[in-house]
């Protein structure tokens, strides 16, 4: 089994809603979000030009994927003849 030390937080609901719309899945765990806003800000202090390029980049995926603009797996599969 493992043990897991768990904290509680207190958020704004405005700072709750923007951790919100950083989630890339409906389940995705405030955990998660957190760890993955932490690794960008890593990276923004190490590399910022490459940061902004990347963040950028994200950004305009999410929005393709917003807007139904992508492909599945299984269909990029059958386009490959996988």
């Amino acid at each position: 089994m493992i043990c897991m030390d768990i904290c509680t937080i207190k958020l704004r609901p405005n700072t709750k809603h923007v951790l919100d719309s950083f989630r890339e899945y409906r389940n995705e765990s405030y955990d998660e979000v957190v760890a993955k806003l932490i690794g960008i800000a890593k990276n923004v202090r190490s590399a910022p030009e490459l940061s902004r390029e990347s963040v950028e980049s994200i950004e305009r995926a999410r929005k393709r994927i917003k807007a139904g603009n992508f492909i599945t797996e299984a269909d990029a599969k059958k386009r490959l003849g996988l």
